[in-house]
């Protein structure tokens, strides 16, 4: 028999229905049973209403009653879909042949006494797919497609990061003011988040490979642009389309691992594609000082052709799912057009007001009035009038998802300001250069990859994850509580040490964080809610970079106007922050040196203040909201991941 059979009971009544319906997708199996045999092998596929999802086997048991196996009258068939599949055998489904005498099959709860006949049968599926056995036998589907989708999400994250050392000398180079410079930043940032909900849409209606493909094609053409650029025009252009690329490549990331693996293994998946962006932050900003230092900022996007040229060739080999049938006609008419243009516009009508870094931007009647009325517009036209809505209100139900996404936001907010600004610190307080300031946040990044991957597996080997969340927040809150007290003499262990918490906390909240929200997610709203997830987190960085500029602005520009002797000037400094590292590195020490770094410092001060308290805000409210929901469940696919089937040697089965 079959070892930790867990699984459906399928009862079989030619005089009735093929088998009793317990619920979830169909499963066809075209068998006939021999009771002569006591093994037999057995084509299996899952079907939906629309698609067939899969085709694999599976091994069956079958009990049959009699005491001689040409008397049998009573059949039972179990469907055991947690099983750790022999390489060389995972293409046979054995049929294991038990003789049991009447009345120990009634003692078998809910075995049926009807007659039976051999005919072909059907039966529903009740459990879970193991994908955790194809992946240990190196299935090379999964494993090129998942490896892929790693190195495109390092290559996003490095392309997040890589111009937040080099933004002051590409200003200098192109003639640039540093508004235009930060904005260069900002602009992959802002397209990037305000069109992932609508690429996860249209991998929905189109499928996953080929929207993909669309992405990542945009995405080179954006790198292909920025890197010929010669002027700022050009480079915002090709930066904005490169954004809008990479908002998709970030989005179905998410969407095609919730196809491939299910929700309590996806822990440690989620992980490694967290350590992708860990290990981006770590060496996007070295790697952006590297070349503005030693080279030419153009290299900050050519890094990007081999990794599209990898993509490019894995994808279409590996990437096996079910198409999706239909005139393409008829696919431009599911897109939620409508509602699709009025998210877009109200989102970007709200940040670009922030990027292009006014003092108060907030203050702005007009930057609330294009985030209220554009929202409004968009909820009423999704709950009244849209027949499949761009974003679906189903994933906000839970007070845990909602907490969830709100601590997403707040999590990207606060390692963002931490990333763009922290260097900014070490060049004008140290005087490093782009290089240096870039290695000198190793203490923060560091800990984040390996805290984001440990905490990965922990949650899908216990199954919990608040404890994560509650830990990550008090640890990121006491993180940027100690980033406070930093100070312009503060010695080089002093800074090291207090750039450890922040990192170990951030780290942390990478994986838990995602848990939360798919948790409280229905099977059918997982993809939706896994591109949320990875949409609130793009908005928090987008939001990170503009508030911590505004924040520091302000700051600034208030602590130059109480210097008699920088007063008339502290407006046009305030603006032009990051331009100013390369005047206080030119002047000589001095005491109005000494004052200006002063007044930088107390200005950062007020960033991670902000900062510590927004964590604050996130750990109640997870104390508070959060609920333990268990992991365990199906996996439900529309689109279906294909395993690579392997032909068994063995010809005896």
């Amino acid at each position: 028999m079959v070892d930790n059979m867990a699984a459906t009971a399928i009862y079989l009544s030619p005089e009735t229905e093929p088998c009793r319906q317990t619920g979830g997708k169909v499963w066809q199996l075209n068998i006939t049973l021999n009771t002569n045999v006591e093994e037999s092998s057995v084509p299996l596929s899952m079907k939906s209403s629309r698609h067939e999802l899969f085709e694999f086997k599976v091994p069956i048991v079958c009990l049959v009653t009699g005491n001689l196996p040409g008397t049998a009258r009573y059949a039972s068939i179990k469907i055991h879909m947690v099983s750790n599949f022999d390489a060389y055998s995972e293409r046979e489904l054995k049929a294991v042949v038990a003789y049991l005498n009447e009345e120990k099959v009634r003692q078998l709860e809910g075995i049926e006494s009807k007659s039976m006949t051999t005919s072909p049968i059907s039966c529903t599926e009740k459990g879970t797919l193991d994908t955790k056995s194809h992946v240990s036998k190196g299935d090379w589907h999964f494993l090129a497609v998942f490896g892929c989708l790693s190195l495109i999400n390092l290559m996003c994250a490095i392309d997040a990061t890589i111009l937040s050392v080099a933004l002051p000398a590409m200003a200098m180079k192109l003639n640039g003011s540093a508004i235009e410079a930060f904005w260069t930043g900002t602009s992959y940032l802002l397209t990037s988040t305000v069109f992932q909900p609508s690429w996860a849409s249209f991998s929905h209606i189109f499928g996953r490979k080929p929207v993909l493909l669309l992405a990542l094609s945009i995405f080179t053409l954006g790198a292909i642009i920025a890197s010929a650029a010669n002027n700022f025009t050009l480079l915002l252009a090709g930066r904005s389309i490169q954004g809008i690329g990479g908002g998709g490549l970030m989005a179905l990331t998410y969407v095609i691992v919730t196809d491939m693996v299910t929700l309590r293994d996806r822990g440690k998946w989620f992980s490694i594609i967290s350590l992708q962006w860990a290990i981006g932050s770590v060496t996007g900003p070295v790697i952006g000082g590297v070349f503005t230092e030693k080279s030419t900022w153009r290299w900050i996007f050519w890094i990007n052709f081999p990794f599209c040229l990898v993509a490019f060739i894995t994808i279409p080999l590996s990437l096996k799912l079910n198409r999706k049938d239909g005139l393409v006609i008829e696919k431009l008419k599911a897109i939620d057009w409508i509602g699709t243009v009025l998210f877009i516009s109200s989102i970007t009508g709200f940040l670009i007001p922030l990027t292009w870094g006014k003092s108060s931007p907030f203050r702005s009647s007009s930057t609330t009035a294009n985030l209220c009325i554009g929202m409004i517009a968009f909820l009423l036209y999704s709950k009244y009038f849209a027949s499949d809505p761009l974003i679906k209100g189903s994933i906000f139900h839970e007070s845990t998802a909602k907490v969830g996404y709100f601590g997403t936001f707040i999590h990207g907010v606060i390692v963002w300001s931490m990333l763009y600004y922290m260097p900014l610190y070490y060049e004008v307080t140290k005087n490093f250069n782009p290089i240096e300031s870039g290695v000198a946040i190793f203490p923060l990044t560091f800990t984040t990859a390996p805290a984001a991957i440990v905490v990965g597996f922990v949650i899908t080997k216990t199954g919990k994850y608040r404890p994560s969340i509650w830990v990550g927040w008090v640890l990121t809150t006491v993180g940027l509580g100690l980033l406070i007290i930093l100070e312009e003499d503060t010695t080089t262990p002093q800074w090291i040490f207090l750039s450890l918490t922040a990192g170990l906390g951030t780290g942390i909240l990478y994986s838990a964080q995602s848990f939360a929200v798919q948790a409280s997610a229905s099977n059918s709203d997982l993809p939706y809610a896994a591109a949320m997830y990875s949409f609130f987190r793009s908005l928090g960085q987008t939001f990170g970079v503009a508030c911590g500029g505004t924040i520091f602005q302000n700051a600034f520009r208030q602590k130059l106007s109480l210097n008699p002797t920088l007063s008339a000037e502290s407006t046009q400094l305030a603006r032009e922050a990051s331009a100013i590292v390369q005047i206080v590195k030119s002047l000589p020490d001095s005491k109005l040196k000494a004052e200006i770094v002063a007044a930088y410092v107390d200005s950062f001060r007020m960033i991670w203040i902000a900062m510590c308290v927004l964590a604050s805000v996130a750990l109640i409210l997870s104390l508070v909201f959060v609920k333990e929901i268990s992991l365990d469940r199906e996996l439900e696919t529309e689109q279906g991941f294909k395993y690579e089937a392997r032909a068994s040697p063995r010809s005896d089965i």
